[in-house]
């Protein structure tokens, strides 16, 4: 595709804001401007799968619209709810400075957007650049409710990197035949585990490897000898993925939205909500390559989703209907190709990490066996030992309050949550190789739902600590409100006598994986206000209950305050 028709093509997907996963742009928006998005949440009819079923949407795409900017612009998005489904917008990566109140997590920072009505988000991509996505943040309509942000750098300020011939957006995804609201209040129920997804999906096309999906398949036609970026999205539900391409090497140059120092490999992986910028050039013969996506899945006797989703990456010239050349994943339970990839990441430039800590916290991440309580013990109770399964931050599963917790703290309405969650979990045994796991006796978690206030100012530190209670496993952390330094990581036991740390270029990341029966250390200063979601970004676990709360106080002055709630703010 010419130059002129790529800029003619994003300029009626602009104007129109319906946008298409066809056609990048190679010229920037201009700047610091404000972007105005209509969303509304609607039901659409797919047929996938050998089967028609009906899907929450936003303006009936699937994957929804792509948000535009460039740094510093303001984003308003108007989002109106035409389905019977509760509905919220997170706009995942973006910092909300001074605008915790458009973050969108439900009964965090705002009750759900209800059947009918509608809530206007608005926030400045304050220094931000990159690829962010927003999803649904309430129940399971995460599946289907996503769409990318390219945000680009201001006018005139290059690529730290080969600018490339073209730029295109790969989202993964997990597709559903069930109705996941239903699925999940199904699954709560059954005290049991999640049953995987029908499909792994790749901008919403399964690929070749599934019923009836031949034809159903996301394609990339590239010209020999060009570089082309790919922004890569997980928005899967529950699975971790690697993703490769047959033949050709990735360049890694940005994660979650941060430039990184340039790291070449045959695969990548990706928790879900992380985002990574690739290179690759189309340097082999002729031919139609494999675009592969498969699971990374750490944990021990989990059913999942294990026939890959496949694009291609076709060269011009190559047969159309030539079969297409496979890729190479990894094994499904490689702890080491993952763990490379995060030895690569790097900032590209050195970085002012906090040295002095002002507060630290160590969090247990993982999961427990409660005791069976129901009568209907058949029914309710299928975890490990007729248990049913919880999860918990510090032996502690998060319950959502009935109104949002930044209301509640707003406007001091008690008995919606509590300010003790421990800076360290209550018993410290041998977290990875001794954890007590005579279920249902000694795994149970505690319910509540508990808050830890920072100073504002303050220079935090938390040591996620893996458990081994049910099961060592990788797990995706997300922290709301921030970008983090992820200045250490390693296998077993946290010990500050041994840890690693670098303090020098780690990279600055919104989402960590916390590695399978290891520990993960991060660092940022406490400066942006509000109440933020901290919790595992695998939808099963956060159902369960694998998430904590930070609130910020106010420091001094209007620029360290958060401002007043917005008036069309939903009422729960």
């Amino acid at each position: 595709m010419s130059l002129m028709a790529n800029l003619l093509c994003f300029s009626v997907l602009f104007l129109t804001m319906s946008f298409s996963y066809c056609c990048m742009a190679h010229k920037w928006p201009a700047g610091g401007s404000t972007r105005f998005y209509d969303f509304k949440v609607q039901t659409m009819k797919v047929n996938k799968l050998c089967n028609t079923k009906e899907i929450v949407t936003i303006n009936k795409m699937f994957p929804g619209p792509i948000v535009y900017a460039q740094e510093d612009d303001r984003i308003i998005v108007k989002v109106t709810n035409e389905t019977p489904y509760n509905a919220t917008i997170h706009w995942h990566g973006v910092r909300q400075k001074l605008s915790c109140w458009f973050d969108g997590p439900s009964y965090i920072t705002q009750c759900p957007i209800q059947a009918g009505a509608s809530f206007t988000y608005e926030f400045t991509l304050v220094q931000q650049k990159g690829t962010f996505f927003w999803h649904a943040h309430v129940s399971w309509l995460r599946a289907t409710v996503y769409g990318a942000i390219v945000v680009y750098p201001k006018t005139e300020v290059p690529y730290p990197f080969e600018h490339p011939y073209e730029e295109h957006i790969v989202i993964l995804g997990e597709y559903w035949l069930r109705d996941v609201v239903q699925l999940e209040r199904e699954v709560l129920a059954s005290g049991g585990a999640a049953p995987p997804a029908d499909a792994l999906t790749i901008n919403s096309h399964p690929g070749p490897n599934y019923n009836c999906s031949r034809n159903d398949v996301y394609k990339i036609d590239v010209v020999p000898g060009k570089t082309y970026l790919l922004r890569l999205i997980n928005a899967g539900l529950n699975m971790e993925n690697f993703f490769a391409i047959a033949y050709h090497k990735l360049t890694i140059v940005e994660s979650d939205a941060e430039y990184t120092k340039p790291f070449t490999t045959d695969c990548v992986m990706l928790g879900p909500g992380q985002t990574m910028n690739v290179l690759v050039t189309a340097n082999q013969p002729i031919g139609k390559y494999s675009m592969a996506m498969g699971p990374y899945m750490s944990a021990q006797n989990i059913s999942f989703q294990n026939i890959s989703a496949i694009a291609y990456f076709q060269y011009s010239g190559a047969v159309p209907n030539s079969i297409s050349l496979p890729a190479k994943l990894p094994s499904y339970n490689d702890n080491l190709a993952a763990k490379t990839v995060m030895d690569g990441l790097r900032s590209l430039n050195p970085v002012n990490v906090p040295k002095e800590i002002d507060t630290e916290l160590f969090i247990t991440v993982g999961l427990n066996v409660n005791k069976c309580r129901s009568k209907t013990p058949r029914n309710n109770c299928r975890g490990m030992n007729n248990g049913t399964f919880a999860a918990s931050m510090n032996n502690i599963s998060f319950v959502m309050p009935t109104v949002s917790i930044l209301e509640a703290y707003y406007k001091k309405i008690d008995g919606q949550f509590k300010v003790d969650f421990p800076g360290a979990p209550l018993q410290f045994y041998d977290f990875v190789n001794g954890a007590p796991n005579n279920a249902p006796n000694n795994t149970q978690a505690i319910n509540g739902t508990r808050t830890k206030v920072l100073k504002f100012g303050s220079k935090v530190q938390l040591i996620f600590q893996d458990t081994s209670t049910v099961t060592t496993e990788n797990h995706p952390i997300h922290l709301h409100g921030y970008s983090f330094y992820v200045v250490g990581y390693g296998t077993g036991n946290y010990n500050p006598q041994t840890a690693n740390f670098n303090l020098i270029d780690p990279p600055y990341m919104n989402t960590i994986g916390v590695p399978v029966g290891g520990w993960a250390a991060i660092r940022f200063v406490a400066d942006n206000p509000g109440v933020w979601f901290m919790h595992c970004h695998l939808e099963i676990h956060q159902s369960w209950g694998l998430g904590a709360v930070l609130i910020v106080e106010n420091g001094e002055g209007e620029l360290e305050t958060l401002p007043h709630p917005p008036a069309d703010l939903p009422r729960c």
